[in-house]
């Protein structure tokens, strides 16, 4: 699924993967908020309301996407080398 990049023998990801690992990397950042910010309701199934809301978060959004963003790609390796 990666193809070789015209420069210099370097690999490029092939857009089908890309789009795969694009929407991983949402739905993990769409749980990672609602596992910091969300009591109740996670799906969205109603209204959001102030009571849904934790009254003490744990964790913060700063770093969430950056290590998700690694996860994915550290993921992709393991799968391309089949690094069990």
């Amino acid at each position: 699924m990666e193809n070789k990049n015209s420069k210099k023998g370097q690999m490029e990801i092939a857009p089908e993967l890309l789009d795969k690992m694009d929407a991983y990397w949402r739905a993990t950042n769409y749980l990672s908020v609602g596992q910091i910010y969300l009591w109740d309701n996670p799906l969205m199934r109603q209204p959001l309301k102030a009571e849904h809301i934790k009254p003490m978060l744990l964790g913060h959004w700063g770093t969430t996407p950056g290590q998700n963003f690694i996860y994915v790609h550290l993921n992709r390796i393991i799968k391309k080398y089949d690094l069990k």
